[in-house]
């Protein structure tokens, strides 16, 4: 049984009971989010000797699909997480703890094994899932017993990281690896430099013809697929695009918006490009005793510190700003997340 579907160039996706849900819906940040974890512990397995550990392993990835069974058809009984499933993890967890002694968790640097830093992956990632899951519990409900197992599993990949640094070969330095005496050889591979890596996406940029900016067309393009998104909302919005230099290059104005939402939208796009992130994460920063508190009175009045702004990025590369004006900083914001999640159609 498919449990959801795409919607194409729509930028949504359906649930088992619910159509047409945004994809930056927190269900569906949730859903890939334990996607992502159950493609590391595929890859964990594949690192594996012993057939329990990888069984151990295949049961969890298991549970985490009946928990995304469950976020997509949240009234059958049957996606329920039971707690001898969680009982499971306990009894790992206690295994594993008696089998050798657990360092201080301020005293860790993961990366000691190849096997060890992949567990450590897993369990930030567990960790995020297990943050998602809260917070579609907030808004829609959640199984109390897929956020109990979700606790667990982060635990018991770290304490599964911790035992396997015990066991595995420690990941020799650069001066370990050197033949002893005579001539230093070169490496087989060479680290990518920063300048490289922003080198080789300039050129990827160009070839798409996008020469480190967003064009016009593109622009409205993407104006077009959020009026789009806005009007299934029940939004009037006004919507601004800007290059990277924060200088205008399409604003459109959607019938029945705000005379105001004109000027905020414009100065969103630009305070995004201005300040490198979401006019969101600059709200926080900006309030009493934060880093950028004040901000907002400067630049001539051009920053804005409410959401709904958010830069527009190929890789590293900032081609652009994107500002939202119309609702509530939340529901900007979100349409400007929606805008993000469909930004590579436009390019």
């Amino acid at each position: 049984m498919s449990i959801y579907t795409t919607n194409g160039d729509k930028g949504t996706t359906n649930l088992v009971r619910t159509k047409n849900v945004s994809k930056s819906d927190d269900r569906i940040q949730l859903v890939g989010t334990i996607d992502e974890l159950t493609s590391h512990l595929g890859l964990i397995k594949t690192m594996m000797d012993k057939a329990e550990d990888i069984h151990f392993l295949e049961d969890i990835q298991k549970n985490l699909n009946m928990i995304v069974s469950g976020v997509a058809d949240p009234f059958n009984r049957e996606f329920r997480t039971e707690d001898d499933q969680t009982g499971q993890l306990e009894d790992e967890i206690d295994r594993l703890d008696g089998l050798f002694s657990c360092p201080k968790e301020e005293n860790i640097l993961p990366g000691s094994s190849r096997l060890s830093a992949e567990l450590d992956i897993a369990r930030a990632v567990a960790r995020r899932a297990e943050r998602d899951l809260a917070a579609v519990s907030v808004k829609f409900g959640a199984d109390n017993g897929a956020k109990k197992y979700m606790n667990r599993l982060s635990d018991y990949l770290y304490i599964m990281a911790r035992y396997t640094e015990t066991t595995e070969q420690p990941v020799q330095n650069q001066e370990e690896s050197r033949p002893s005496g005579g001539k230093e050889t070169e490496p087989v591979a060479a680290v990518q430099t920063p300048a490289t890596s922003e080198a080789v996406i300039q050129e990827v940029l160009k070839r798409m013809g996008i020469q480190g900016r967003i064009t016009l067309d593109s622009a409205k393009r993407l104006i077009d697929k959020i009026e789009q998104e806005a009007a299934r909302r029940g939004k009037k919005a006004v919507i601004a695009v800007c290059g990277p230099d924060g200088n205008p290059i399409a604003v459109h104005v959607m019938d029945g918006a705000f005379l105001v939402s004109f000027d905020v939208a414009t100065k969103k796009a630009y305070t995004a490009v201005a300040v490198k992130m979401s006019t969101k994460e600059l709200s926080i920063l900006a309030q009493p005793g934060g880093t950028f508190y004040g901000v907002d009175k400067m630049d001539g009045g051009r920053i804005v510190i409410f959401g709904g702004g958010v830069p527009l990025k190929v890789g590293d590369t900032i081609i652009g700003g994107l500002g939202i004006s119309g609702g509530t900083g939340e529901e900007d914001h979100s349409l400007a997340e929606y805008a993000l999640s469909v930004l590579n159609e436009v390019l």
